[in-house]
């Protein structure tokens, strides 16, 4: 068994081997009003320092449970901001291990104020550099929102997340519904991945292999698959965009973010031609406002690390409940707020239906989209002609109906009509769609779009 704490293996198992350097480690805890007597606190309950990942720079903290239960003091709290400090300027990711019983009592106020820096420090580095949360064990209180200040929080399947522990909460009790479990901060959009320890740790190297270090880095990698190989098997899976997506990307590769949340809607990480891209396919036809969250908070972070965008669009309205429709304008309107701002290249692959209002936020032609490509047996229009035309004509019916049918069909939902209005730029075999999106990614890299200067969008 090995001596050291939980902290440094996970710290040990995370980077290439011996390439860890610690700093700080002569920090102690100081003494307080409360506590006059200073404590010997190793490190003081938080392990910080920097190493690599397939030799890539990165800078790690990982809190000790075994010092003062790992809670968050006054120096604790400045060790962590002091390696935000150091990552910004060296341009590297942070990676965060939690495992702690929450504030230090000890500490009072001090304590409190290292929360705050912490945010601080975190909300600097937004956009800058990623930043990536693990949750061992327990994350509470203030915590919970240095989890999910990070750009993806991975939990460990028995680990705690939770801004009020679930029995604090009225009429509830952790026994029947314990919303602070991994699971249940999954199925909320919280956590991106759940799974053992060892899954996670290697989760989280997968993904800073596939980021770039910063928002001046490019995520490209030496492609090894072949560029112009054919994907037969997308002809028959045209209704899942990840089966799609495996076909078509590099060895078959998906990342997928946020699994448990949202299930109608899928984002994730793929690699085409070895350049890392963003991929937001629908699962269902109906676009959920959990759907358009969690696509608008992936799109803000693609945009924020220059990583393309490819749409698998297979779409034909919004979800239709009381309760989609309380917060389904606002969830939408982020949406095409995102895509319409992001300035990395877009590209939307039509699948089978792109149909109504919904179809104006998944990333078209008219809100920026570089390239749109569609498939030969996909729809383009404002509803499907049955529905269309009931309501064009209430009083049609027999042979008329059936002709007014196909005359909408051909005039208004008809990927011929979209083409002849410049809405699509190729329609593709599904089989060939690896080589045309290899194809237009190289094209889009030398894209450069400015926007009107602004400090935040309305959204």
């Amino acid at each position: 068994m090995s001596s050291l704490s939980a902290a440094r293996q996970r710290i040990q198992s995370l980077l290439d081997e011996n390439s860890f350097v610690e700093i700080g480690a002569g920090v102690r805890g100081r003494a307080t009003e409360f506590n006059p007597e200073a404590v010997g606190t190793p490190s003081d309950g938080v392990v910080t320092g920097y190493g690599v990942i397939d030799d890539k720079l990165v800078c790690v903290y990982s809190q000790d449970v075994s010092v003062l239960h790992g809670t968050v003091g006054e120096m604790h709290a400045r060790k962590i901001t002091e390696i935000y400090d150091f990552a910004i300027r060296m341009g590297a990711p942070v990676i965060g291990f939690i495992d702690s019983a929450g504030v230090r009592l000890q500490d009072g106020v001090d304590a409190l104020n290292g929360f705050a820096l912490i945010y601080g420090r975190q909300a600097k580095a937004s956009g800058v550099i990623p930043q990536i949360t693990a949750v061992f064990g327990t994350c509470g209180g203030g915590l919970a929102l240095a989890a999910s200040m990070s750009d993806f929080t991975l939990m460990e399947e028995n680990a705690h997340l939770f801004v009020s522990s679930p029995n604090t909460l009225e009429g509830n009790l952790e026994e029947n519904n314990n919303t602070a479990s991994a699971k249940s901060r999954a199925a909320a959009g919280v956590a991106d991945f759940v799974g053992s320890e060892e899954e996670v740790i290697a989760k989280v190297r997968e993904l800073i292999g596939l980021l770039p270090a910063n928002n001046d880095d490019e995520a490209y990698t030496e492609c090894t698959d072949e560029i112009n190989r054919d994907c037969p098997g997308i002809a028959s899976s045209q209704s899942d965009p990840e089966l799609i997506i495996r076909e078509a990307a590099d060895d078959g590769k998906f990342f997928e973010i946020k699994e448990a949340f949202a299930t109608d809607l899928m984002v994730g990480f793929a690699r085409f031609g070895g350049t890392t891209t963003g991929v937001i396919g629908n699962r269902e036809k109906k676009l959920s406002a959990g759907g358009c969250t969690k696509a608008a908070g992936f799109v803000a972070f693609c945009d924020s690390f220059g990583i393309p965008i490819v749409t698998l669009t297979n779409i034909s309205g919004y979800a239709t409940t009381i309760r989609e429709e309380n917060f389904m304008g606002e969830a939408a309107a982020r949406l095409a707020m995102a895509f319409a701002s992001a300035t990395v290249p877009k590209i939307n692959v039509i699948t089978e239906k792109a149909f109504g209002s919904a179809y104006a936020v998944m990333n078209p032609k008219g809100s920026g989209a570089d390239l749109t490509i569609a498939f030969p047996n996909a729809r383009i229009g404002l509803m499907d002609a049955n529905l269309a035309v009931h309501i064009i004509a209430p009083a049609a019916e027999g042979e008329e109906l059936e002709q007014m049918k196909q005359f909408y069909k051909d005039m208004q939902s008809s990927l011929e009509s979209a083409a002849a209005r410049g809405l699509v730029d190729q329609v593709v075999e599904p089989a060939e769609l690896r080589r045309y999106l290899v194809g237009a990614l190289e094209v889009l890299y030398t894209k450069r779009e400015v926007l009107p200067a602004r400090k935040h969008t309305g959204k």
